[in-house]
């Protein structure tokens, strides 16, 4: 379980293709000082298992088929960057919401708007999805807590602050480039607890 809140941008330094999927050996600072084999990590939304690490330099990490299937991490090589998160801790505060690392699919930014010291940052509403981009709602986008701003048939908008463009991979994101996309946990349950009395 992880909050939406990146810890730092890490930098892919190794992506290596094998039989069953493919390897990342992900660079950080802070993220990849305690990691330690089995634990969990949020690669750009994506949770993924540490498999091998040497602190404070680097960690490894696999993607098994489903997730080069249902993630753009396949397509990322040697020097493209990814946001990292450590897991949430039970005595943590939780300053973002509920992110599984689940990734539901992958959308594509529609546009991006400077406003005064802000961004505006639009994306494509997954069809499957549709009923759980609501205004001022929770979404996950690259493992990014955010809150959906406007919404549309078609897209929704979030507003980005100096903060979160410069630390996080959007800063480097440009109109047609795709996102992680992951629903909001509880508005999930919550559909699945309600069906049965539509």
């Amino acid at each position: 379980m992880f909050t939406g809140i990146v810890e730092e941008r890490g930098e892919v330094v190794a992506a290596t293709a094998t039989e069953d999927g493919r390897r990342l050996r992900i660079a950080g600072n802070a993220v990849v000082e305690d990691l330690q084999h089995g634990q969990s990590v949020s690669v750009s939304g994506a949770c993924l298992t540490v498999e091998r690490t040497e602190p404070g330099e680097w960690f490894e990490v696999f993607l098994a088929a489903e997730t080069v299937a249902k993630t753009y991490l396949g397509e990322l090589d040697e020097g493209d960057a990814v946001n990292l998160e450590r897991a949430v801790r039970a005595d943590a505060r939780l300053d973002g919401h509920f992110v599984q690392g689940h990734v539901d699919t992958v959308t594509r930014i529609t546009d991006v708007r400077e406003v005064g010291e802000d961004w505006v940052f639009e994306f494509a509403v997954p069809e499957a999805y549709d009923g759980y981009v609501v205004e001022k709602g929770s979404v996950a986008l690259d493992g990014i807590s955010l809150t959906v701003a406007e919404r549309d048939a078609e897209t929704f908008a979030v507003a980005i602050v100096p903060t979160t463009y410069d630390l996080t991979t959007l800063g480097e994101k440009a109109v047609g480039d795709p996102v992680h996309f992951e629903a909001d946990v509880i508005a999930k349950y919550v559909e699945s607890l309600v069906g049965g009395y539509r």
